[in-house]
């Protein structure tokens, strides 16, 4: 396996970045990188793709200053983490053995987990297999696909677009996510983790690995996962977005299925995009902040 690394200088006066990085050894040579910020109860804040811990620079502080310790890590192959070269070194089993080589080796417990995008089909898959880790889950614009259902038009686009084309522009994906108009430096901090192509193998992988298929041993894998899930009794959260065409709806999934869910202040969030993390950050921290300490 080849390993790429970005180098540090890439991610010099980010706005509104100021965290010190640690890294672990999550096998392999691979270092993965996290944020690990305050002291108290912990958040887990998982990103999805093509992002990376940046997204949550908006509700960091907000727990800190809440009395939580957040983790935020960035996935191999995003952010500060090595990146390995090749688009075969990444696949949905070895996306899930490294996150959760991350927890095991930091022991985190009685955590409270917030998903989005990939953070939820890695998060969901994790929670079921380790249930007594987790406290209180928030589940925002994601879902955990069990290849029921043929993919739509759209998605196959992206798949399509991810695989072929010369150009794979991170920040402007991110920004094409959003409501907000996203500045140039915003922008570049999203780009920040990829100095050229050859560092998006795993950018570009994701969405080739949501699994369609109903055959698909991930799909198979996922359904498993899914009647886990409906005997989840802690409190479980859903903060979705009005502004997402692709994921809008998708929580009366979680609604229906998972006993958590019932009697929790579950929101729209109002204006905000796929990314709603970038758009209504604080707000959505503040909720988070009413639902783990209730």
């Amino acid at each position: 396996m080849h390993i790429l690394k970005t180098p540090e200088i890439r991610f010099t006066n980010l706005p509104d970045y100021p965290f010190s990085a640690n890294y672990l050894d999550v096998g392999n040579q691979l270092q993965m990188h996290y944020v690990d910020e305050g002291e108290g109860d912990i958040v887990l804040l998982l990103h999805g793709e093509p992002s990376w811990s940046y997204l949550y620079r908006k509700m960091i502080p907000v727990f800190v200053e809440n009395g939580f310790r957040v983790i935020a890590p960035d996935l191999i192959g995003f952010g500060k983490s090595d990146k390995p070269s090749e688009r075969s070194n990444y696949t949905y089993a070895s996306h899930l053995s490294w996150l959760s080589k991350l927890i095991e080796k930091l022991d985190l417990k009685n955590v409270n987990l917030f998903i989005q995008d990939w953070g939820g089909l890695l998060g969901l898959r994790i929670i079921a297999d380790q249930p007594q880790r987790f406290a209180k889950v928030v589940a925002g614009n994601t879902i955990l696909p069990t290849g029921q259902g043929a993919p739509n038009k759209a998605f196959e686009n992206w798949v399509n677009f991810s695989q072929t084309a010369e150009s794979f522009p991170i920040g402007g994906i991110i920004n094409k996510g959003t409501t907000t108009d996203l500045s140039p430096e915003v922008i570049a901090a999203y780009d920040a983790p990829f100095p050229d192509e050859t560092y998006k193998s795993g950018a570009r992988m994701f969405p080739k690995l949501v699994p369609t298929a109903f055959d698909d041993p991930e799909s198979v894998n996922n359904r498993n996962a899914w009647t886990k899930l409906a005997e989840w009794k802690k409190p479980f959260l859903t903060l979705f977005s009005d502004k997402d065409d692709i994921m809008k709806g998708m929580e009366k999934i979680f609604l229906k299925i998972i006993p958590g869910t019932k009697g929790q202040a579950h929101s729209i969030i109002e204006n905000a995009g796929h990314f709603l993390q970038e758009d209504k950050g604080e707000e959505i921290a503040e909720l988070c902040v009413d639902f783990f300490k209730k």
